[in-house]
């Protein structure tokens, strides 16, 4: 039986819990290929530090969305998903099935639920805001969001700068209060019958796989590759070696830390960046769980959902 509206699945979890592996698996199993949701594997010469399925792990599927921008590039969210809608649309139009797998929760996010309408960053006016703040204390800005917003106010707590700072931001901008902003966000996948796969492990287990992938990553040369890209002419403020393991390898061709004591801290980054994923993922609605290593059970839950 044909599926009722195009799917799109979509695999998530935290770093190392074996996303791209599943991603594979179910592509064989049901004819699809593979989009990365990885904001770092978008980046050409950025291979060891993200990860990079190899052509051995991918077993013939075609992957999307990985080395499609130079490293000078700000790949931004929307970009993920204007290229993330073109890709899938591609490949249903194929007749085969787009499977997303990534665990940069944001880019996933915005796929799933869209990206806030209101407008960008007003440089000149989020400083006079900061100085009111510092003059008058964070406390009046916050009554003044109550009485311009209440609603978003009473979601936020009365301490949370940020938030406060760019809500007064948005209003001021565009005369119209942030929580009507977000009511206007659409999802970009409206229409489409969308099958989230989360995968969890143990944290111990996570943080184990955490500490082999880096430590395999440093084995297969990582040093040497951050080391050509500079010797390329890629500067160290580009975007991409601003992720995990990238800026401390940095630091140790700076002669900062030395090689041990990178891989040391890249294990311990990554194992608080998991955390954080976990946090992000638990939070969005309509995610199934399920082990990466239970692969009847993902099998079979995709079958349903295409029936």
């Amino acid at each position: 039986m044909e599926p009722e509206a195009p799917v799109l699945v979509i695999v998530l979890g935290p770093t190392a819990v074996g996303k791209s592996r599943v991603a594979v698996d179910l592509a064989l199993r049901f004819g699809g290929e593979v989009i990365s949701g990885d904001s770092i594997q978008v980046y050409r010469g950025f291979d060891l530090g993200t990860d990079k399925p190899s052509a051995e792990a991918r077993r013939g599927v075609a992957h999307h969305l990985i080395d499609v921008v130079g490293p000078e590039v700000q790949f931004t969210a929307a970009d993920f998903v204007r290229e993330a809608l073109a890709a899938a649309e591609g490949i249903a139009g194929r007749g085969r099935l787009p499977i997303v797998a990534g665990g940069t929760g944001l880019y996933l996010k915005a796929l799933c639920d869209g990206l806030f309408p209101g407008p960008g960053r007003d440089p000149a006016l989020r400083a006079s805001l900061e100085a009111e703040a510092r003059e008058k204390g964070l406390e009046a800005l916050f009554r003044r969001l109550e009485a311009v917003d209440p609603e978003y106010a009473r979601k936020i707590r009365g301490r949370d700068r940020i938030r406060i700072i760019r809500a007064l931001e948005v209003h001021a901008a565009t005369g119209r209060p942030i929580s009507e902003h977000f009511r206007a966000t659409e999802s970009p996948v409206k229409g489409r019958t969308v099958v989230r796969l989360g995968l969890r492990l143990e944290r111990e287990e996570i943080n184990r796989r955490i500490d082999a992938r880096v430590d395999r990553m440093f084995e297969r040369g990582l040093v040497d590759e951050v080391r050509g890209l500079l010797e390329r002419g890629v500067p160290e403020t580009a975007p991409p070696f601003r992720a995990l393991g990238y800026s401390h390898v940095l630091r140790h061709l700076r002669g900062e830390i030395g090689r041990d004591e990178a891989a040391a801290l890249t294990k311990i980054d990554t194992h608080h960046y998991a955390k954080r994923q976990m946090t992000w993922f638990r939070k969005m609605a309509g995610v199934v769980w399920f082990s990466p290593d239970d692969g009847r059970a993902l099998v079979e839950h995709v079958q349903n959902q295409l029936q």
